[in-house]
């Protein structure tokens, strides 16, 4: 299975002030064309998708997985980590509120499939999103997630 992309520093943020679902994914957005994953404009895709279909991507209590299909909008497979000050509710009947919103960008429908099971498992231990929630930097969420630092965390222009 092809491993995660790694989780560059640009594509973290901690602690986000949002109002609302909406502006949650949208952060993740943001930090993923700060990683150069995706242009900014995925965000309203992802929005979109949500919208559309409702909250299932609340896929555990406190967790959002926020994505949508390969577009090209998505420069390359990229994973952005966002935790909320406060949670936000996204409609979902059981997992709502959310604190931790992760982004997820894929080149590929494949790619973007071995993603979602490998982040699932990821999340086995229930733990994990409030540990998440609480981390207090970058390489914490990415140890809490086992992912790996990027070689250079070089940015690409959105």
């Amino acid at each position: 299975m092809t491993p995660l992309p790694p989780l560059p520093d640009t594509a973290v943020v901690l602690g986000a002030q949002v109002s609302d679902w909406r502006a949650a994914v949208r952060e993740a957005g943001r930090a993923l064309a700060r990683s150069g994953a995706a242009r900014v404009e995925y965000a309203d895709r992802m929005i979109a998708v949500i919208e559309e279909f409702g909250a299932y991507v609340v896929i555990a209590p406190g967790l959002a997985l926020a994505h949508a299909r390969p577009g090209p909008d998505v420069r390359r497979e990229g994973l952005a980590v966002v935790t909320l000050a406060d949670p936000v509710a996204f409609g979902h009947p059981h997992n709502d509120p959310v604190r931790v919103v992760i982004g997820l960008a894929a080149s590929s429908a494949e790619e973007h499939v071995a993603s979602v099971a490998q982040l699932a498992n990821a999340f086995n231990d229930q733990r994990i999103v409030g540990r998440i929630a609480r981390a207090a930097s970058p390489a914490e969420v990415r140890d809490l997630l086992g992912l790996a630092a990027p070689a250079v965390d070089g940015a690409v222009g959105a």
